[in-house]
This record gives structure tokens, C-alpha cells and sequence, in this order.
């Protein structure tokens, strides 16, 4: 049953010890890391074994395997991952920075030079469900950024082939290099590279706590896009709202997996109370019973707030990974909302329109990180220098104020190097 709290400081208090990192988590990524990279090719074998259940005779996945889980698309399902792929394309073509320089008076140029990343891996989850959904939404902003290079690893079924949705997928956009692989090794492999997958400089996509925390631990070493918690959804709410919509939203969001988290923020007990009422009915007819009995029996919460803009402060304080606004005005509301990864205005706009089909991407940031990162966007997949040309004329202009900022700091040798250019 979804918990009632009163007040937004019981929420806040309830939930405030459980952020803490497992140690044995911990300990164990770093072995698993240890082990990937003295052993290469034979712990990713072994460890597949281990915790998938499969034996794996290499972990490339072939190129005709590939292509050929392409070819048996029927034709709903290719014109439906199209459809996607335009969506998604159209949204995040408009993210791309362009290049700059900007002439300085007295000659010289200032200016911003963007490059894509030359090599990315990409982690496609595996578990109680596809995600095909997921290589779109980390592959086409890597295209669009111009990268060249883009392992996709995913962690193989019982039958020891990757998901034939998520080969199609990958396919259908090109990538034709995929590891079965899942878990922290597959983390590993991507950072460090084995005698078979060659290392890559960024790792991007969602995954389980111990791909999350190889994420963490291979950082510095490669790049890495967001350390991603479980999936959740926060739902602000007046009276116009209809708790049908709010339920069937909650139980969307709960079903990606046993910790997900799922909160109504709402100043109307009506509705909070109608909410519970409906999740219980609904619950035990529900798909993907299990799943959704442990989610909404344990992380999910209806939170009464004395007014909309105290519901707002909470939410800002959540900073939620997906929030839907289902007020009378949301837009009004919209303008209030500082922290969150994606925002769904309205009855009709569910976060589930974000999973596929509206174009932005549906990576998020979650566990509160909104306050501070973004969703994955084409940026993630580029990086810029910075360009600097001095004229002899705007030299000997700051030659002064320069050389005086090095005596400051005690680099002498700075200063040398600026003045002898006027000898």
C-alpha cells in the first residue's frame, strides 16, 4: 500500500537514511575490476558464467547476428523504432554547439573548438525487460555528435544471446560492435579493454547498482555520463488531477524494477487518499505483479502539502528524474520547478511519452543529481578546447599585467617566457 505522510519533513525524514553506498558492493566491483583487468577475455567468461548463468565462446557478438536480428523485424516493429529514431533525431539535432572565434581588436582571436568523443561505450540494461528504446536514446545523440567509434555491451539472455530487440536496434542505427556482456565487467571491460574489446574514453547508460558503481569506480580513468540510482517518478498534484491517471502513472514507473520510486506531492487529501484506495484494487490484478508489490509496498509515498508552492519547494528538493505536473495551470507551475531531470506538463502528458515517443531523452539523472547534471544530451558525446591567438600588438598590451600576476604567484619562469618576446 502507498505510505500517507502528513507532512513533507516526515517524507523527508523517512527517506534520509537510505542513500548510503553498500560496502560489500563496493568491495566486490572493485574485484570484479581487479580481475577484468589482469585476466582480460577469461574473467569476462567466467563472470558471465557466474551471474548470468552462460557460457559465452567469445564475447563479441557476430556482425551477421547482428544484422540479422535486423532483418527479422516485422514491419509494425521497424516502422515503429523509425518513428522513434525521427523523434528522437529531430529533438537532439537542435542540442548541437557549434564552433566559434571571435576576432580581438589589435589582432587575435578568441574561441570555442568542439570535437566528439572518438570512442563510446554504451550499456544497455538486460533483466525483466528490452530496451531497444535505449539504444536510441544513447546511440542517436552519439551520431549526431559526430562520434565514430561505438561499443554497445549488454548483458546476454539464457540462451547466451544479447536481446534480438537491442541487436535490431543497434543494427538499424549501425553499430555493429556489440559485446554480450552485462554487470561490472562488462564496466571494466569497456574502461580498461580486454584482448577483444578495445578500450573506450566515455561510458554512457543506465544500469543495475553494481553497473553503477563500476561507473563510479572506473571514473577518471574514462568518462562517464551520470551515477544512476533506481528509476523514479514524482507526481504534483491538485484537485483537478484524476487519481486513475496518477495510479496507472505511479504503477508505470514502479514496474522497471523492485526499488523504484514512486511520490505523489499533493495539497489535496481527496486525492491522496483516492490514490491509495485505487492502488490497492488495482494492485493485485496488476502486470508484473511482483515487481510492482515490492515497488509500491516500499517505495512509494503520498505526500500532503499545505499549498502548491510548498509542493514545489519539495519537489525542488527531490529534484526529482521525472516529475509530471497535473495541476489546473501547469505551465504556471513550470516556471517555479528549478531541479528535475524531465518535466511532463499536464493529464496527458504522462512520463511514459518520454520512455519513447516525445524525443527528449529519457537517461536521466536521478537520486536527487537533477540539483546538478542534466539528461544525456548530444553534449555528453563531444567536448571543446578552447583557442587562443595573440597578435604581437595585444602581447605587449598584457605583457605587463601578466608578468605583474606571475610575480603574484611566484612563477618567475611565466614571467620570462611572456617578456622575452619583446627582447
Amino acid at each position: 500500500m502507498i505510505k500517507l505522510f502528513e507532512s513533507a519533513q516526515d517524507f523527508l525524514n523517512a527517506r534520509s537514511s537510505a542513500t548510503s553506498i553498500d560496502p560489500e558492493i563496493v568491495s566486490r566491483v572493485s574485484q570484479i575490476i581487479e580481475e577484468v583487468c589482469a585476466h582480460g577475455d577469461t574473467a569476462l567468461k567466467r563472470f558471465t558464467e557466474t551471474y548470468d548463468g552462460v557460457r559465452l565462446s567469445q564475447p563479441g557478438v557476430p556482425i551477421a547476428e547482428i544484422k540479422q536480428a535486423e532483418s527479422q523485424l516485422s514491419v509494425d516493429v521497424r516502422n515503429l523504432l523509425e518513428e522513434a529514431i525521427q523523434k528522437v533525431r529531430f529533438f537532439h539535432e537542435h542540442q548541437m554547439p557549434e564552433s566559434w572565434l571571435k576576432e580581438l581588436k589589435g589582432g587575435g582571436q578568441l574561441g570555442m573548438q568542439y570535437r566528439p568523443i572518438a570512442a563510446i561505450g554504451v550499456y544497455i540494461p538486460g533483466g525483466t525487460a528490452s530496451y531497444p528504446s535505449t539504444v536510441i536514446m544513447t546511440v542517436v545523440p552519439a551520431l549526431i555528435a559526430g562520434v565514430k567509434r561505438i561499443a554497445l555491451t549488454s548483458p546476454p539472455g539464457k540462451d547466451g544471446s544479447v536481446n534480438p530487440l537491442v541487436l535490431a536496434a543497434a543494427s538499424y542505427l549501425g553499430v555493429t560492435e556489440v559485446y554480450s556482456i552485462g554487470g561490472a565487467q562488462a564496466v571494466a571491460a569497456l574502461a580498461y579493454g580486454t584482448e577483444s574489446i578495445q578500450r573506450v574514453h566515455k561510458i554512457v547508460g543506465p544500469g543495475n547498482t553494481y553497473v553503477n558503481e563500476a561507473k563510479r569506480q572506473v571514473f577518471g580513468m574514462v568518462g562517464i555520463d551520470a551515477l544512476a540510482g533506481p528509476t523514479e517518478v514524482v507526481i504534483l498534484a491538485d484537485e483537478t488531477a484524476n487519481p486513475d491517471y496518477i495510479i496507472r502513472d505511479m504503477f508505470a514507473q514502479a514496474e522497471h524494477d523492485p526499488v523504484s520510486r514512486t511520490v505523489l506531492v499533493t495539497r489535496s487529501e481527496k486525492v491522496a487518499t483516492a490514490v491509495q484506495a485505487r492502488s490497492e484494487s488495482l494492485l493485485k490484478d496488476a502486470e508484473r505483479f511482483e515487481i510492482l508489490k515490492e515497488a509500491v509496498g516500499n517505495h512509494s509515498a503520498a505526500v500532503l502539502v499545505p499549498n502548491l508552492d510548498e509542493g514545489v519547494k519539495l519537489v525542488n528538493e527531490l529534484a526529482p528524474e521525472h516529475l509530471q505536473i497535473m495541476t489546473r495551470s501547469p505551465h504556471s507551475v513550470l516556471e517555479k520547478i528549478t531541479n528535475a531531470g524531465a518535466i511532463f506538463l499536464g493529464d496527458f502528458t504522462p512520463a511514459v511519452t518520454g520512455d519513447y515517443f516525445a524525443g527528449p531523452n529519457h537517461v536521466l539523472p536521478t537520486a536527487g543529481t537533477a540539483k546538478f547534471t542534466s539528461p544525456l544530451s548530444v553534449l555528453d558525446f563531444m567536448k571543446f578546447s578552447s583557442v587562443v591567438s595573440y597578435s604581437k600588438e595585444n602581447l605587449r598590451r598584457d605583457s605587463k599585467l601578466m608578468s605583474r600576476f606571475a610575480e603574484l604567484e611566484g612563477l618567475l619562469n611565466h614571467k620570462i617566457a611572456i617578456e622575452c618576446r619583446h627582447e
